[in-house]
């Protein structure tokens, strides 16, 4: 599995967690890495980027989900497909080394892996609108 792959699984393991336990991020991300010291530095930064960069900006990345997710309050989504568009979205508005692509290609396999059966299409449906109308100019 590739590096940044395996990163974000793992800031979706610990966005999961800060979302059920209203735990500080940082907090999280420590507690998280005490299990798992076999990960790289590399995958241990990225992961932990992704997580502090949701947190910085979680209010204007919910809004921007909420106003794509039509028909769907976030508090309603399940834990993991909100998460899981919460570290895309934070890809795709604030990460520009990143191509949206990547990003959405990633958040859709990993929505799949830990998602429900229709994980993958509703992340997909959403961050594709967020990417068409946010992201202009971005392939």
């Amino acid at each position: 599995m590739r590096k940044r792959t395996k990163a974000r699984e793992y800031a979706l393991q610990i966005l999961y967690a800060v979302d059920i336990t209203k735990d500080d991020p940082k907090d999280c991300v420590e507690r998280f890495w005490e299990g798992n010291e076999e990960s790289s530095s590399e995958v241990k930064k990225f992961a932990a980027g992704i997580v502090l960069g949701v947190a910085d900006n979680k209010k204007d990345i919910d809004k921007m989900i909420a106003k794509y997710a039509t028909n769907w309050h976030l508090d309603r989504m399940a834990v993991i497909d909100r998460n899981v568009l919460r570290f895309a979205t934070y890809e795709l508005l604030y990460e520009k080394d990143i191509p949206p692509k990547v990003s959405i290609n990633e958040a859709i396999d990993i929505a799949k892996k830990f998602g429900g059966p229709d994980s993958g299409k509703f992340v997909n449906g959403i961050l594709d609108k967020i990417n068409k109308t946010e992201c202009k100019g971005s392939k």
